[in-house]
């Protein structure tokens, strides 16, 4: 038996009026998750512990398999292990991103935040962009390391666990209140803001017409992770295929191999089928029992607030991913079980991540069900199935 989870990271949502009352994943042309739904166990999960952040660390964490109540020390930490960054235990670990504010002649404090991704900047002109912060920033205490496209980190060394805001949960709204209380980060950030809105990487994108990378925002403090090995909660030898640093670094944590999938993104413009043949040929070819294909596009495309955009992310996820995985699974003759979901609600009219339960299906090719229902929140929701705990989810796949 092979298996596949397929997360479709916030794609879950809320019914919109501009989609007739749907949600987009009851709106989306969805051919491949229909036929599946039709065969398939459908029901909610609860993927985010009562009382935790929705984040897609916590949500990601849980359905993976780890109690995120247990394992969870904060999400920098885990994008430093993916991008190999070293870590003692006094060090704390914040996620740094390079975002976009508003360019009007007022405080700092006083601009408004309108862009948590800088228009999902190419990591190329990120880089440049940190370099010069670092260059005039980092010391021993504090040193800057590069990640993938607007999402970066920063180490501080015998640091605190300090409360800091998610950049996309203020979106459009003045910064002040949102900003560190903590003296250095908050001063780090508005020095940040004088380098990067005079560099020559932000003229050139203001001519082409993109939103300037002008200011660093620190969120997500924690220490280093320790997760027990995957392996050893479930004999299972495992790949993890996303472009998110979070992802890689849970599967480093986990001891689960990373599958780097060129021209992956975590835009809308990814390499889905690349993705797809990833989790395929590890399956079929290299002897790996698990593949979880994590894909960003719907949740950047919530945080945006584009009904077409995610619609369009659902859609790709469905005839460019799951089409794919279904051809080559069932012609190879191998049993497998499919597990798709969102790790969290991402809704439009919110443009940040919710803790309500997800929505889950799940396939098994050598025991297809009878049903006539879709995949989506409201059909998910009356088939009367509850799994309470997330974390739960990862035995409940491995159990035929």
């Amino acid at each position: 038996m092979k298996y596949i989870v397929m997360l479709g990271d916030g794609m879950a949502d809320e019914p919109l009026e501009e989609l007739g009352g749907r949600t987009p994943l009851e709106y989306a042309r969805t051919p491949v998750l229909d036929s599946y739904a039709e065969k398939s166990e459908i029901g909610m999960v609860a993927t985010i512990p009562e009382g935790m952040s929705p984040g897609s660390d916590t949500a990601n964490l849980s359905v993976i398999g780890y109690n995120p109540r247990e394992y969870y020390t904060g999400r920098s930490p885990l994008e430093a292990l993916s991008i190999g960054v070293p870590m003692k235990d006094t060090d704390v670990a914040l996620r740094c991103n390079i975002v976009t504010l508003s360019e009007e002649d007022v405080p700092y404090e006083e601009r408004t935040i309108i862009d948590h991704s800088s228009g999902e900047i190419s990591t190329e002109d990120a880089a440049v962009l940190l370099k010069a912060v670092a260059d005039e920033l980092q010391d021993d205490i504090y040193k800057f390391y590069v990640g993938t496209s607007y999402r970066h980190c920063l180490i501080w060394a015998d640091g605190e666990v300090v409360p800091l805001t998610p950049p996309h949960d203020v979106l459009g709204q003045v910064i002040g209140q949102y900003l560190p209380a903590d003296k250095k980060l908050r001063e780090m950030q508005k020095r940040s803001y004088e380098i990067l809105s005079a560099h020559p990487v932000n003229a050139e994108r203001k001519k082409k017409g993109l939103n300037p990378a002008n200011s660093l925002w620190f969120w997500g403090a924690g220490t280093k992770p320790a997760l027990s090995p995957f392996y050893d909660k479930y004999k299972k030898r495992g790949v993890m295929i996303s472009a998110v640093d979070l992802l890689k670094g849970i599967a480093v944590g986990a001891g689960i191999e990373n599958k780097i999938v060129p021209g992956a993104n975590g835009g809308l413009d990814t390499n889905y089928e690349g993705k797809a043949q990833a989790a395929v040929d590890a399956l079929l070819k290299e002897g790996y029992d698990f593949a979880y294909i994590h894909l960003e596009a719907p949740d950047e495309m919530g945080h945006q607030g584009s009904v077409e955009r995610k619609v369009q992310a659902i859609e790709n996820m469905d005839g460019r991913i799951l089409s794919l995985i279904r051809e080559q699974m069932d012609a190879s003759g191998e049993d497998y079980r499919l597990l798709v979901l969102p790790d969290h609600p991402t809704p439009i009219r919110l443009r940040t991540h919710v803790a309500a339960p997800v929505p889950y299906l799940l396939y098994d090719s050598s025991e297809p069900q009878e049903h006539s229902w879709h995949y989506n929140e409201k059909e998910a929701a009356a088939s009367g199935k509850v799994i309470a705990r997330g974390c739960d989810l990862m035995g409940y796949l491995f159990s035929r």
